[in-house]
């Protein structure tokens, strides 16, 4: 797989209309939707435009209305797969159109194969144009086709038919001999249906080109009678007979095994044109039969050989245009997955063998991954089927092989496997092979997905564990989703308690341990994230108990600055919120806090976020509920304190926002809140400056500034770091006007 390709514009197209489909249509009496202008559509837009609607999960009663104007919007090949569409939604919007093919596979909601036979049949055009036609998986119900005219419509109706499938049907042998009287079939999928005598194959012997036979569980026929059958099939190019390993008894498949045995070691003259065999799941057939079968036709272009025991077999190797699924290695594999996707029995039967063979890879395999996801799109409630395809995932993208890979198709595996978390909750391994997968700094951070979604997964599994090594990389998610969190996720997230009460948990266990390990790191930023610029966080937060536990870990882990920022850290969202401000009004709380300020020993982010929560608390004097002299001493401290430390090169703190830091750059604040506030700025748009000069200037900052810096009562280390500041904001806005002119057209 090479790199992304980008999007043509007429999928950009396509997906702007999908996107605005209300405002492009009024509504019919009926509630469906119809467009109020549509231009004549070239014919294949109006397929691909069914299909995009259709697979971004948007097609149903309402949204088809639209293709009830034939005229305008022509269909031709129609895919409803899947999609909640009613029988009579059907007959109003795909029937009138000359269709060549139609899939209405999977349908839920009631739509039969008697309503779409029914409705295609009564288009006259339908009757001769259509040629394919898929309803797998839908009930045929039959018995409730009408009489069209005194005559019995069916699928014979459909003259023009040549390629039909009805895989996981109620199908039955009148209808199978309705269908093979069709004049052009030559394509039949009956897998997986309840059919139990294929007589009926002999009236398109000479016309059957394909004939897909995987896994008929109610077959009742001999052996001899139904390779009689087979052999007569003289068109025959295709058969596929295998069947499921996992299901189904030993008598059954013992019949199909001897069958399948006696067609390999039949003439070469028997079924002459065949070019492919498939024989998957058939488990008692001897080398030395596939060995005679394989050396006696030279033409042949495919053999299915999974779950055979054969795939190794060395006449195999031999034949280098011959494309075979198995087991033996990694090509035989992707074949599987290929052509197998939508049979559970061997995705699961590929993967196995794939996570074997993927446990010791370090060389990216896109296509192989990219093949991994489709099997677990394709069987989404399996968890046998997620349980390994989770593990090659984990496989396949561990280390730095998903660096390697395309974005889009990380972000597929990434919603896969949130997928299975959330489908799979109480499937240990599955839940297991998520988080260990998840646990990868690139994907975290460079990969786009659902991070609100993971977030809410991740903490569900860590209320009900406390395995070591798996809850430090479950609290490690956390942390940095929850850093990626907009605001407003932000505050979502907070409203269950649970998710604080989780993570204050993981602290507390830490703390009376004493312990200082990634997992107590984690939780703590996970926490500072949480409740940053999000007043609903901090303020359950305090009802959880969080305070006491603060000062308890505050005083716990004096000698360990890293604890101390995260912890302050948290205690500065706090002290940003003003209604929460009193619950920090605890003089031994502030005393403790001050001195931490003040030790010239401690590194400067312990200081700076010590200060920081003093800044803020003491710059609202009428809110101030302790002793004046104490605020006196903070504000005098403060000012000292700052103008004592070194510029940091080092990233210490980041910033959604300024906007906490308004009420401190005020002309009337004391010099010392002030201070804090500019070095603060200072700090982070020195290392930053291109994105923090927009925030300064969007958020209204650059004029408190420069109101700072001409206020007379301005102190002047404030007003010096303050013109610091909008030097650099305005030398970094010349520097991208130049880039900006540069870029224009006709501009050097």
């Amino acid at each position: 797989m090479d790199g992304e390709d980008p999007q043509t514009l007429c999928d950009l197209c396509l997906a702007q209309v999908c996107g605005r489909l209300d405002a492009l249509c009024r509504k019919r009496a009926d509630g469906s939707m119809s467009l109020i202008w549509a231009p004549l559509f070239p014919q294949e837009l109006a397929d691909q435009l069914l299909q995009k609607m259709a697979a971004k999960g948007m097609l149903n009663d309402t949204t088809v209305g639209i293709f009830r104007n034939s005229k305008k919007l022509r269909l031709r090949r129609a895919s409803i797969r899947c999609c909640k569409v009613s029988a009579e939604a059907f007959h109003l919007a795909l029937c009138p159109h000359r269709l060549l093919e139609l899939d209405a596979s999977w349908v839920p909601g009631g739509l039969t194969g008697a309503d779409v036979i029914s409705g295609l049949a009564s288009n006259p055009e339908c009757r001769d144009s259509l040629q394919k036609l898929a309803l797998n998986g839908l009930s045929l119900n039959w018995g409730s086709l009408e009489q069209d005219g005194g005559v019995c419509v069916s699928f014979s109706s459909l003259q023009g038919l040549k390629t039909i499938h009805l895989v996981n049907t109620n199908l039955t042998d009148d209808i199978l001999e309705d269908i093979c009287s069709l004049p052009q079939l030559d394509t039949l999928d009956i897998s997986c249906s309840t059919v139990s005598q294929l007589k009926a194959l002999l009236k398109c012997k000479n016309t059957m080109r394909s004939l897909i036979a995987h896994r008929l569980y109610r077959l009742d026929m001999a052996p001899v009678r139904l390779l009689f059958i087979f052999t007569q099939l003289n068109a025959l190019r295709h058969l596929d007979f295998s069947d499921d390993h996992f299901a189904g008894n030993d008598t059954e498949r013992r019949d199909g095994d001897e069958t399948v045995r006696q067609l390999l070691e039949g003439s070469p003259h028997v079924l002459p044109s065949l070019v492919s065999l498939d024989i998957s799941g058939r488990k008692t057939i001897s080398n030395s039969a596939l060995r005679g079968f394989v050396e006696s036709r030279s033409g042949l272009v495919f053999l299915g050989l999974l779950a055979t025991g054969l795939s190794s077999c060395p006449v195999l190797s031999s034949q280098k245009h011959l494309k075979v699924t198995g087991e033996a290695n990694e090509k035989q594999l992707w074949e599987a997955l290929r052509r197998y996707r939508e049979r559970e029995c061997f995705v699961r039967e590929a993967l196995v063998h794939l996570y074997s063979l993927t446990m010791d890879t370090d060389e990216p395999q896109p296509d192989t991954l990219k093949l991994v996801v489709e099997a677990m799109q394709s069987h989404p409630k399996s968890p046998d089927v997620h349980l390994v395809a989770t593990a090659c995932v984990f496989n396949l993208t561990t280390q730095d092989l998903a660096e390697a890979m395309p974005v889009s198709l990380m972000s597929s595996a990434v919603t896969q496997l949130l997928h299975a978390m959330k489908t799979f909750p109480n499937h240990q391994q599955v839940q297991k092979n998520c988080l260990m997968a998840l646990c990868s700094d690139y994907l975290l951070q460079d990969v786009p997905f659902d991070k609100y979604l993971a977030a809410m997964l991740v903490i569900r599994w860590l209320s009900n564990h406390e395995e070591p090594t798996l809850q430090r990389m479950a609290v490690a998610v956390i942390s940095i989703l929850v850093a990626k969190l907009s605001t407003e996720e932000t505050a979502q997230l907070s409203e269950d308690v649970s998710f604080m009460k989780q993570l204050l948990a993981v602290v507390q266990q830490k703390a009376m341990l004493g312990v200082i390990d990634s997992t107590l790191k984690f939780a703590l930023s996970a926490l500072w994230n949480l409740t940053d610029e999000t007043p609903t966080a901090a303020r359950n937060f305090i009802e959880c108990q969080g305070l006491e536990l603060y000062e308890e870990v505050l005083e716990s882990y004096y000698s360990e600055p890293s604890i101390q920022q995260k912890v302050l850290g948290l205690l500065n969202n706090i002290a940003e919120v003003e209604e929460l401000q009193s619950d920090l009004m605890d003089e031994d709380l502030l005393e403790y806090i001050l001195s931490l300020l003040q030790d010239p020993q401690l590194e400067v982010g312990v200081r700076y976020f010590a200060g920081g929560i003093l800044a803020q608390l003491s710059s609202r004097p009428d809110a101030w509920t302790l002793d004046d002299e104490l605020r006196s001493t903070i504000l005098e401290q403060l000012h000292e304190s700052i103008i004592t430390w070194p510029h940091l090169e080092r990233e210490m703190v980041s910033y959604r926002s300024f906007r906490p830091f308004c009420p401190l750059l005020q002309t009337c604040q004391p010099s010392g809140v002030q201070l804090w506030a500019v070095w603060a700025i200072h700090l982070v748009c020195s290392q930053n400056t291109s994105h923090y000069s927009s925030m300064l200037d969007k958020e209204g900052l650059m004029e408190l500034l420069k109101a700072l810096d001409v206020h007379a009562d301005t102190h002047g280390d404030v007003k010096k770091v303050s013109q610091r500041i909008v030097l650099m904001v305005q030398e970094q806005q010349s520097h991208s006007e130049v880039m900006k002119g540069r870029m224009e057209p006709g501009k050097s």
